[in-house]
């Protein structure tokens, strides 16, 4: 089991925020809006995948700088 800099759930939600749910969103903004006729289209689209790149790099360094820790050990 490893230890993160940010507790596993969040870790979890995170990535799955930042490497599925944003990318997607960003991709749907990107194909309805112009058919939809919404303004700043481009700019919503930059903004969702930055926000999806911020969270993957904030997310990336939890995971290289997490520790092992011992299952039967308590956490201190």
């Amino acid at each position: 089991m490893k230890e993160y800099l940010i507790p596993s759930n969040l870790y979890e939600v995170l990535k799955w925020v930042g490497l599925i749910a944003l990318p997607a969103f960003a991709a749907f903004v990107g194909a309805v809006g112009p058919a939809w006729g919404w303004q700043n289209v481009d700019s919503m689209v930059l903004t969702l995948n930055a926000s999806g790149v911020l969270i993957g790099a904030l997310i990336g360094v939890s995971a290289a700088t997490s520790k092992q820790v011992d299952e039967g050990k308590e956490q201190q």
